[in-house]
């Protein structure tokens, strides 16, 4: 038997950030802030509080008039993908290195089976891509692109073997990933079954399908016809027939990328009426650009803004999608980082299907939404971290090694100034890719030092990063926050299934003779041979026979608030009114 591997820390790291304390800055949770300094030991937490006795040799890291938030959770990213005819120009090492530069600490990226691949085997792809190149933590979601019983029995071995608790399906990219929705709701009762969380990319592939052979056929090629190809009704409508689907399949559900006014509406309809939860995620794409960019003259202008779903020319989305955020509605930013250069953009050149889909949004996502969110007024710091680590956290199960400033926690730290300003440019940012979506856009509020498994990776401002220093993390299945409880059947459907006997010639068989038996129970017979409920008065001469009314409950509830519960709309600790 062999030993495993050990992955060699440089020793200046060992010796240097083995000890660290964050002194006089305010910590900021989800559910509330507090003035308390940290102190980490070894990658974890040790000590949070005032006048802490800590061991000489210890760094400190003076946060006066600076945040102490958790590290960043991005649960949407794209390295090392192929698709389209493209490979992404960010692989998990100038990923993650990006990353950290903007204050995200835990990236959660995708494996993308090609249709009829084993799912082990790409999540083993994934794997060795990954685990020597990463700057900070990772987990894996991975999609379910095509079904047979063979996928069934991997998705159990994922769960059980490798700690994977979300797959992710397609309603669009018709050909390639798309399934139907037969067998949409056949892997939602899998993760069920498995106590994963199933995760959706919700737009029409059909419709779509159809629109860009219409467009084409115009002779609309350039990006515009990308955006024009699906609208927000196409995503509204997938979105709500995957709630309609997980419904039915008595699962909870996760919608990722949300991009659109129209989907946002039909995923908040959906959350007052579902139990098993529904979650929505948006982009900071959505909330820092916008679709009026797809008709710029430039190609490579344009074709660099191409994702799916789109940006929306609507310019009241942002807000609108912010907004959202920060009355729960939207439970998560991501950044599906998925970035081409523009020689693979130009595959599209002279067909916007061809475009390779992906922006940049993995070093400005935190930024983008500090400056867009907080600066704003529309969300404080507790909602923002909710939003861009603790929900991620809690949902996929990382929660409170990751996502929370507490004792025991990771040591995985942001330390924000809010007032550090910069202007985002591709002239200087960290990734590999030659193009910026955020190009231009000033920002108040950015890192300052990021600590990652409790060392100084971002140090007032240089990045000092270790290829490999990340881990792998194991998502255990049966989140608490998605399956805290039992899960209610939501119809008869969903009850033990039983057939009823019928008889032939019209003689009641066995099982109708119970049944009327059951009905019996409780009725007495009158006099005049109709049974009535037991204690029930007949109806005395001359009073009205109220079944014959024409009062109707169902018509006089019309067009009433038939809510069955109310949403608390503030963050758990309620909202803050600043930040000092």
């Amino acid at each position: 038997m062999t030993n495993a591997p050990v992955k060699k820390v440089p020793i200046h790291l060992q010796s240097s950030q083995n000890r660290l304390l964050i002194k006089n800055g305010r910590v900021v949770n989800d559910d509330g802030m507090e003035e308390a300094d940290v102190y980490i030991e070894d990658g974890i937490i040790k000590q949070m509080g005032r006048n802490l006795i800590i061991p000489g040799g210890t760094r400190v890291i003076d946060a006066t008039g600076k945040l102490v938030m958790p590290g960043g959770i991005d649960p949407h990213t794209h390295f090392e993908l192929e698709m389209m005819g493209g490979k992404t120009a960010d692989d998990f090492y100038k990923g993650t290195r990006a990353a950290v530069a903007g204050g995200t600490t835990t990236v959660m990226d995708f494996v993308l089976p090609q249709k009829g691949q084993s799912l082990l085997e790409a999540y083993s792809n994934w794997r060795s891509r990954a685990d020597s190149k990463v700057c900070c933590d990772y987990a894996l979601h991975v999609g379910v692109t095509w079904w047979s019983p063979s996928v069934k029995k991997e998705m159990e071995q994922l769960v059980n073997e490798h700690g994977v608790n979300s797959f992710k399906m397609f309603m669009a990219y018709k050909d390639a990933w798309m399934l139907d929705d037969y067998q949409l709701m056949v892997a939602m009762e899998t993760c069920l079954e498995l106590r994963a969380l199933p995760q959706v990319h919700a737009e029409n592939g059909s419709i779509i399908s159809r629109n860009t052979e219409k467009l084409l056929a115009a002779g609309v090629t350039g990006p515009e016809g990308h955006q024009l190809s699906r609208d927000e009704e196409v995503e509204a409508e997938a979105v709500t027939r995957a709630c309609v689907i997980a419904n039915q399949a008595n699962s909870p559900l996760y919608i990722v990328h949300m991009m659109s006014k129209s989907a946002v509406q039909a995923l908040r309809i959906a959350r007052t009426k579902q139990r098993p939860p529904v979650y929505g995620e948006t982009l900071a794409a959505t909330i820092g650009t916008d679709g009026s960019h797809y008709k710029n003259a430039c190609f490579r202008h344009a074709a660099a803004h191409v994702l799916s779903p789109p940006l929306r020319p609507d310019p009241s989305t942002p807000e609108a999608i912010l907004q959202a955020l920060a009355d729960d509605d939207l439970q998560l930013i991501g950044s599906d980082n998925c970035t081409f250069s523009e020689k693979e953009k130009e595959l599209g050149k002279n067909n916007f299907s061809k475009i390779p889909n992906g922006v940049n949004g993995v070093e400005d996502r935190m930024s983008v939404l500090w400056q867009k969110g907080v600066n704003s007024g529309i969300m404080d710091p507790c909602r923002f971290v909710a939003v861009t680590s603790a929900n991620a956290a809690r949902i996929f199960n990382l929660w409170p090694q990751k996502g929370r400033l507490a004792v025991n926690s990771d040591a995985d730290i942001v330390v924000w100034d809010p007032r550090l300003e910069r202007t985002i440019t591709a002239a200087n940012h960290k990734q590999a890719v030659d193009f910026n979506i955020f190009e231009g856009l000033r920002v108040v509020g950015s890192p300052q030092y990021v600590v990652v498994n409790g060392r100084v990776c971002f140090d007032d401002g240089e990045l000092r990063v270790v290829e490999g220093l990340g881990k792998y993390l194991k998502t255990e299945a049966n989140s608490p926050f998605v399956y805290g409880g039992e899960v209610p059947s939501r119809s008869p459907v969903n009850e033990a299934p039983h057939d009823i006997e019928r008889s032939t010639n019209g003689t009641p068989t066995h099982g109708d003779l119970l049944l009327v038996s059951k009905q019996l129970e409780g009725m007495s017979v009158t006099s005049s041979g109709c049974s009535t409920p037991t204690g029930r008065k007949m109806r005395e001469a001359g009073v009205r026979n109220l079944q014959n009314s024409t009062f109707s409950i169902s018509k006089e509830m019309e067009g009433l608030d038939t809510k069955t519960s109310v949403r608390v709309r503030n963050p758990p600790g309620g909202r803050s009114s600043g930040l000092w």
